[in-house]
């Protein structure tokens, strides 16, 4: 009779013993549903979910959300934040300022040397860089207000699932210690019956 070789025995009960644990992790996440959120594990919310399936495989939920935003950043995303973040400064509003006071300057010396200049007053060269510069920097301040407000709801839905897992955990460890509690309260009243049965019963011997 042939035999299969023993390397290809092997996956078969690794595979029945991972299925098994995936049984009895849905069957947990399944009663912590219903335990704690008093509704099946499928008629939950995604962040629902994820929590009880913390809750039932035991382990943490808390990540670092800020490191996990930046790693899926792109070039172009990267680029913009730093745009947004140097058009927002006082540098940037240092270095316009003085550009706008050369700009003046130099037109008006050319005026007086020359009697002539690139940009005469009203300086309508100049305002069309500047209407070109809003032009441009506007999508971008935009495009980080976006990503930066993406990431808030990011960070707000991470909270929620932290404080809603610890609130459970709280209500879980609150039952198992009332549990506690009145299994210490039923033996301390079984020790309490102990002498009247034992004078009950030295009676019964007189």
């Amino acid at each position: 009779m042939l035999k299969a070789p023993e390397d290809q025995r092997k996956p078969i009960s690794g595979s029945v013993k991972l299925i098994n644990q995936d049984d009895k992790m849905s069957q947990r996440e399944q009663e912590i549903s219903e335990q704690l959120f008093h509704s099946k594990c499928e008629s939950l919310g995604e962040q629902e979910r994820n929590v009880a399936r913390h809750l039932a495989t035991r382990t943490h939920i808390a990540r670092n959300t800020s490191q996990e935003f930046a790693d899926q950043l792109t070039l172009g995303q990267r680029l913009a934040d730093r745009v947004a973040a140097f058009g927002g400064s006082w540098t940037f509003i240092a270095m316009f300022g003085a550009m706008l006071f050369l700009w003046i300057v130099l037109n008006w010396f050319l005026l007086l040397k020359l009697n002539s200049t690139f940009d005469p007053y009203p300086y309508i060269l100049l305002n069309l860089v500047l209407s070109m510069l809003a032009a441009i920097q506007a999508p971008v301040i935009l495009m980080s207000q976006n990503r930066q407000a993406y990431r808030d709801r990011l960070d707000a839905e991470h909270d929620y699932e932290v404080n809603l897992k610890s609130e459970l955990e709280i209500m879980t460890l609150h039952e198992k210690i009332d549990g506690l509690r009145e299994q210490l309260i039923s033996i301390q009243q079984e020790q309490l019956k102990l002498p009247g049965q034992l004078i009950d019963g030295l009676k019964n011997r007189q």
